[in-house]
């Protein structure tokens, strides 16, 4: 799924990934504002969001439980990782940019995308389909590995333990620490 997509979705933040997602979001959506003058709007909504859950959530500091604070640590971590592999896989593609004389415009001429999208997608707004990705391993030489986030976001994450423990296989049980 699309990124952008499903921060346009989004009506409430209802858990602490959600907060530390919509708060990269809206940073992002800051540098490419200039750009897309229609995320303005996005903006907006997604900082009344955050304030609500945060109102709702963080407001009383005697009744922050171990819990929600241990959720938000482990939210932060993970969105932390998230967007450190966006980093490397865009100064990995910008490093092989150079090396054969192009820019990111060319690029995607390359992938069939306009300049702001590419904006979108060298930023992690937007999500590289694996089409681009195979392209961009097959230009570049770029291992596929450093291009293809092999994480499992908050949202999947949560459905696949579901259907793990429901499916009752003892041998998947034993790799859920190795899937997260």
């Amino acid at each position: 799924m699309d990124e952008l997509e499903d921060i346009k979705k989004l009506k409430q933040i209802t858990n602490e990934y959600e907060l530390q997602k919509a708060s990269v979001w809206e940073r992002k959506l800051g540098l490419l504002e200039e750009e897309r003058p229609e995320y303005k709007d996005i903006r907006k909504e997604i900082r009344a969001m955050i304030k609500a859950y945060e109102d709702q959530n963080w407001s009383d500091f005697t009744n922050i439980s171990d819990e929600l604070l241990a959720e938000s640590d482990k939210a932060e971590q993970l969105v932390l990782e998230e967007e450190k592999f966006i980093k490397r896989r865009k100064e990995l593609i910008r490093t092989k940019l150079k090396l054969f004389e192009m820019n990111q415009q060319e690029l995607g001429q390359l992938l069939g995308h306009p300049k702001t999208y590419m904006s979108e997608l060298m930023n992690g707004v937007s999500q590289f389909s694996m089409k681009d990705l195979v392209i961009i391993h097959r230009v570049f030489g770029i291992d596929l590995e450093k291009l293809i986030p092999t994480y499992i976001q908050a949202g999947t994450r949560t459905k696949l333990l579901k259907s793990i423990r429901k499916l009752n296989k003892p041998m998947l049980g034993k790799s859920q620490e190795e899937l997260f």
